[in-house]
């Protein structure tokens, strides 16, 4: 690089922020990467942990109980349901900005606005006023989740080509566990900001949101891309692509025109719906299903956390030698088969094979969440994977619609019809498994990507539109 040019990208994005900037020198450990794609990850993770802030919030003009003037929990509930739409929304709109900047502007840009978004909620908290908690941890914090959800993943695809599939299910097991540091973490602050008249929310977004912009912006700073052409010592590229894995990238755009994507968009889609209904409203399941007590109920939740977060690491690394394809299969068949039986587990009245049954549909929920990536590499290349990820994640933001209200409304309408509580959940338990059949067929229906939308060198025509190599440096 000239002279002028290094003086052309010195200032603003163009400097510190710009992607050639990132490219790693000799010596640099492509182990850095995980580490750093985790200072994101498990600060973002916090959303999954918001609902302890959810009745501490209710009574914020008293501190010690409600009054007509405070929130209710209806009203709070749509926080976190804006924070998740507008993940899918940001990952979608700023998939291709994130992976031609490249993953140290886009961590940093999620910093700001993940930690803008709990201060600015803090204000909202101090004023009481819904609306700007809305903005600031719904829209603006959910960007930063989108943003920063997706920054990490092609980076981690392009330094573990051997094994993608454990790469990135490495930084998306951080989303998944990040609640296990930020649920005992806001307690404790809510306890120290705690007075007689004072639930202390407002002062435990202050202290979050600057926690984690000092950890996003370290692992902003440690993150680096590989140089051109570089590989792992001792790897060799396969010489020719297999039948599910191309050697072709497909340009961002050109991927929405693919059969495959859209399979893929409904498998993730389904999958997920399966899994987050069940995940929202698993406390109140199993007590009313099998009777158990609040603490034990809160000590399944707990359980189902370490299954969604370990799930997420396990099942991405047994796909680098299972294949994506076949690891959705086992996702949707056993998904089914354990689905089918839940309502046997409460005929019989076995607490232990409904909580193993659980365990492990969550596992498959987490892991449908880090295998998905990879899955992605493979139909698609390395290139634009980063932003057709962020793409794709708009299934996330459909099934986390979908999966509440199909659990929430048919149990409603059960009991109201005279079901028993504890037989409530049964019909919604094989509507979850008739899902997973469709997602069965979306996955088998998952061929290789047509040649014809594969990227061609700048201005050779493929027949249709010319796809032109923007030259983005790697």
């Amino acid at each position: 690089m000239t002279a002028t040019a290094d003086a052309g990208t010195a200032t603003g994005w163009g400097g510190w922020f710009n992607r050639s900037r990132t490219i790693a020198k000799p010596g640099y450990s492509r182990w850095m990467v995980p580490p750093a794609a985790l200072c994101v990850h498990l600060c973002i993770g916090q959303a999954y942990a918001f609902s302890v802030f959810n009745l501490p919030m209710t009574r914020l003009l008293n501190g010690s109980h409600q009054t007509p003037a405070d929130w209710k929990l209806t009203q709070l509930g749509w926080i976190f349901s804006l924070a998740i739409f507008f993940l899918g929304v940001s990952s979608a709109v700023f998939g291709r900005w994130v992976e031609e900047g490249g993953p140290r502007r886009a961590m940093f840009t999620a910093a700001c606005c993940w930690a803008g978004g709990f201060l600015i909620s803090a204000f909202g908290c101090y004023v009481h006023v819904l609306w700007i908690i809305y903005i600031g941890y719904g829209v603006i914090g959910g960007c930063g989740l989108g943003i920063g959800y997706i920054s990490p993943v092609s980076t981690l695809i392009k330094w573990f080509p051997d094994r993608p599939g454990m790469a990135t299910g490495m930084a998306i097991m951080g989303f998944g566990g990040g609640a296990f540091i930020a649920s005992p973490l806001s307690v404790w602050l809510m306890g120290k900001f705690h007075t007689a008249t004072h639930v202390g929310v407002a002062e435990t977004f202050i202290v979050l949101g600057l926690i984690y912009f000092v950890f996003m912006v370290i692992g902003s700073i440690i993150v680096r891309v590989p140089p051109a052409g570089w590989a792992p010592e001792g790897y060799v590229a396969p010489a020719q692509a297999t039948r599910l894995i191309s050697k072709n990238d497909v340009y961002v755009y050109d991927a929405l025109k693919t059969p495959q994507f859209w399979l893929i968009w409904w498998v993730l889609c389904l999958n997920v719906t399966a899994g987050i209904g069940v995940l929202g409203q698993a406390s109140a399941m199993i007590q009313e299903m099998h009777h158990v007590t609040p603490i034990a109920a809160a000590g399944f939740v707990g359980l189902m956390s370490l299954f969604n977060m370990g799930g997420r690491f396990f099942w991405a690394t047994v796909s680098d030698y299972l294949g994506r394809r076949n690891t959705y299969f086992v996702f949707f068949v056993l998904g089914i088969v354990l689905y089918s039986l839940v309502p046997w587990t409460g005929a019989i009245g076995s607490v232990a094979l409904y909580v193993l049954f659980f365990l492990i549909i969550i596992s498959m929920y987490g892991g449908g969440f880090s295998t998905v990536p990879a899955y992605l590499k493979d139909m698609f290349g390395t290139r634009y994977v980063g932003a057709i990820h962020g793409l794709l994640l708009t299934a996330w933001s459909m099934a986390g619609i979908f999966g509440p209200v199909i659990v929430n409304y048919m149990r409603a309408y059960n009991v109201s019809h005279g079901v028993p509580k504890a037989d409530a959940y049964n019909t919604t338990m094989y509507v979850m498994a008739v899902l997973l059949v469709i997602g069965l067929i979306c996955n088998y229906l998952v061929k290789a990507v047509h040649a014809r939308y594969h990227m061609k060198p700048e201005g050779e025509d493929r027949g249709g539109d010319t796809v032109v190599d923007v030259g983005v440096a790697d």
